[in-house]
C-alpha cells in the first residue's frame, strides 16, 4: 500500500503508522498506538530484569594464624554466602616472614574447601599473588 494511504488510514482509526522494518524490501509497516506499543515494552523489560539473577563476588580473609573458633565461624560466613547464590573469594594473607610458610596457607584453603565442598566448588584454584594466597569458590548447581 502507498505510504500516503497507509498515514491516511492511521489517522482515520487515531493510531500511528510505525515503521517496523525499514531495512527489508519493501520497508514493513505498522499501524498501532505507539505509546501504548512503547509502554507494553517497557514493562516487558523490567519484568526480565526483575526476573535477572545478580551474582555477587563476596569476600573473606583468614591469617596463617587463625584460632579454630574464628576460622569455624569465617566458614559459616562463607556457607551463608554460597548459599544465598554469591560467589566467595577467600583470601589468606601472609604478613612480613610468614611468607615463607605459604603451604600453611595452602593447608588453609584447602581445608575450607574441604569444609564447604557439600555447598560450593573450587572456581579458581588457589593462587600466590605477592603477600596474598587466593582461591575462589562457586556455589553448586542443582
Amino acid at each position: 500500500m502507498p505510504t500516503y494511504k497507509a498515514i491516511e488510514l492511521a489517522r482515520r482509526e487515531g493510531l500511528d503508522l510505525v515503521l517496523v522494518s525499514p531495512n527489508s524490501d519493501p520497508p514493513v509497516a505498522k499501524i498501532m498506538d505507539f505509546g501504548k506499543y512503547m509502554y507494553q515494552l517497557a514493562k516487558k523489560q523490567k519484568e526480565a530484569k526483575k526476573k535477572q539473577k545478580v551474582q555477587e563476588i563476596k569476600q573473606m580473609k583468614f591469617r596463617v594464624k587463625i584460632d579454630e573458633h574464628d576460622y569455624q565461624t569465617k566458614v559459616r560466613h562463607i556457607r551463608r554466602f554460597l548459599e544465598e547464590g554469591n560467589k566467595v573469594k577467600v583470601t589468606v594473607m601472609f604478613r612480613g616472614r610468614e611468607i615463607t610458610f605459604s603451604e600453611k596457607g595452602e593447608e588453609i584453603l584447602k581445608r575450607i574447601a574441604q569444609d564447604v565442598s557439600d555447598i560450593g566448588v573450587v572456581e579458581v584454584e588457589p593462587k600466590l599473588e605477592g603477600k596474598d594466597m587466593w582461591m575462589q569458590i562457586k556455589p553448586k548447581e542443582e
